[in-house]
């Protein structure tokens, strides 16, 4: 049922319609005699705003995709929506035209949130492009690899939560990917009594979710809302902001303070916010700006770097459950390569195909973002003979892209051979499509993808997953099910986690 909230802002949306179409004929815009891409039949004035999704957009997208092809166009109260479903089309775009489809749409949520120091929703820009090179600065790969240590260590003390309480799995991942993103970015090493970073994360990521989701607020498709005075009827969508700018305030100022005071007692040591404010200091650049800039930087790859990486492992142990013959052969590799005596480590990442294809196929399976985050067009744009407008939101469909039956074969079955050739060795398929599109690709994804690898090779070679038995020894059904929104966990599920080897657990 329609909430009255929204038949409010629906009346008011009419007036800004009217009025919007009366601007754009003043200023003489010029229509291309193109077509557009196709999709779903628009209605007058809203045109397809009442016809988009609530639930799991990127499947309906998908399903467009299917009726109408890899390219489509629908419209919300003006705007102009593209989705893209195939890696073809995306890389054209995204890649070969990376100076038409880099910019950002206006978001009004992501203002009113506080989110829009998020370099994902920044226009493209001077202010982007220095926020992302103080990204690149530290998040390089050459770079990455000095934060291995911290991986190893995260990981040794994931395993031991996972020995000592297995039943708690979903907590201790969520741990794990907070720590070890606490330590890379801030050198902190989280208080296992609590110390809120966890929820600070979490609860700000799923404000952030709900704020951007499309069909969410209607101030998103129609800005001029954003105007109206609090005391109007329909204004709700500024309270959740408010609320939500407090965390994300929260989120940058912190742990900034923390890593900031260590260091003046005991001077600089190995972390990002570190590395960026000894780098600042010494070419002379530091000053109110430039730790702003750092407290922004440090302050995303913190908030996404948490969630993200909990769900990837989520999904691996999801796997490992579902799939017991995929998680067989990997540790048959790692017990044949790696042995008893220790854990997997990165030196052995090469020499173990079927494990790094078990991890490709669980960002393929079930991408922590399945719709990515919108990016937008700097100017007008024609496609294989049809007309993509200046300001037109585009979104890359991740989920679409790495379940193309044309591409991987029974897309919705966990099965990391696709990844590999029929001697054993790895093609050079590798699912970059989770991790975003062009100049707007996540930035921290060599950091992520080295502990993701390394907490799933390691839980592999520890321990052996299964189906949770009831009081009856009968094993308890689970469902491959997932929550909505801009980021995608599994829901909860249980299962048995037992050591496999004594030796191997013996080491963390």
């Amino acid at each position: 049922m329609i909430s009255t909230e929204l038949l409010l802002q629906c009346a008011i949306a009419g007036l800004c319609i009217l009025l919007t179409i009366s601007f754009a004929r003043a200023r003489g815009d010029k229509l291309s005699f193109l077509p557009y891409p196709p999709g779903p039949k628009p209605l007058p004035i809203v045109g397809n705003a009442f016809q988009l999704p609530q639930k799991m957009p990127w499947k309906t997208y998908a399903q467009w995709g299917k009726e109408y092809g890899d390219l489509i166009h629908f419209t919300a109260f003006g705007q102009h929506i593209i989705v893209i479903n195939s890696a073809k089309v995306a890389n054209d775009l995204f890649e070969r035209r990376s100076n038409i489809y880099s910019d950002k749409p206006h978001v009004p949520m992501v203002n009113l949130t506080g989110w829009d120091y998020v370099i994902g929703f920044m226009p493209y820009s001077d202010r982007w492009r220095q926020h992302r090179r103080y990204f690149h600065q530290v998040f390089r790969p050459q770079q990455a690899v000095k934060y291995n240590d911290t991986i190893r260590r995260k990981v040794r003390d994931l395993l031991r939560r996972l020995r000592n309480d297995p039943d708690g799995f979903g907590d201790h991942t969520k741990y794990w990917a907070t720590d070890n993103i606490m330590s890379t970015v801030y050198g902190y090493d989280l208080d296992p009594k609590g110390d809120g970073f966890i929820e600070l994360a979490e609860n700000a990521m799923t404000m952030l979710s709900h704020a951007v989701f499309p069909g969410t607020f209607l101030v998103n498709s129609l800005p001029s809302l954003g105007y109206l005075p609090d005391w109007c009827p329909g204004t709700g969508f500024k309270r959740y902001g408010r609320q939500c700018s407090e965390m994300t305030t929260a989120i940058q100022e912190v742990p900034y303070k923390i890593t900031k005071e260590r260091m003046e007692q005991s001077g600089p040591f190995p972390c990002v916010t570190s590395d960026l404010i000894k780098r600042s200091i010494a070419s002379g650049r530091m000053n109110a700006e430039e730790e702003g800039v750092i407290k922004r930087v440090a302050g995303v790859a913190y908030a996404a770097g948490s969630d993200t990486s909990a769900s990837a492992l989520q999904t691996a142990i999801l796997a490992m459950v579902v799939y017991p013959g995929a998680k067989c052969k990997a540790q048959a590799e790692l017990d044949a390569v790696v042995g008893n005596s220790r854990l997997p480590d990165f030196d052995d990442r090469e020499l173990l195909p079927y494990t790094e294809a078990f991890f490709r196929e669980v960002l393929r399976w079930q991408p922590v973002t399945p719709l990515a985050l919108a990016h937008a067009t700097s100017s007008d744009d024609v496609y294989e003979g049809y007309y993509i407008p200046a300001g037109a939101t585009v979104f890359g469909n991740s989920w679409a892209i790495l379940h193309d039956e044309r591409t991987y074969e029974d897309p919705e079955e966990f099965r990391p051979e696709r990844f590999l050739h029929t001697d054993g060795t790895l093609t050079d398929k590798f699912p970059m499509s989770a991790f975003g599109f062009g100049r707007r690709i996540c930035p921290g994804r060599h950091v992520a993808d080295a502990s993701v690898w390394a907490a799933i090779a390691s839980v592999l070679s520890a321990f052996d997953v299964q189906k949770a038995t009831d009081d009856a020894g009968r094993e308890i059904p689970v469902k491959v099910e997932y929550t909505d929104g801009l980021l995608s966990h599994p829901l909860p599920f249980k299962c048995r986690i037992v050591p496999r080897k004594d030796a191997s657990v013996g080491t963390i």
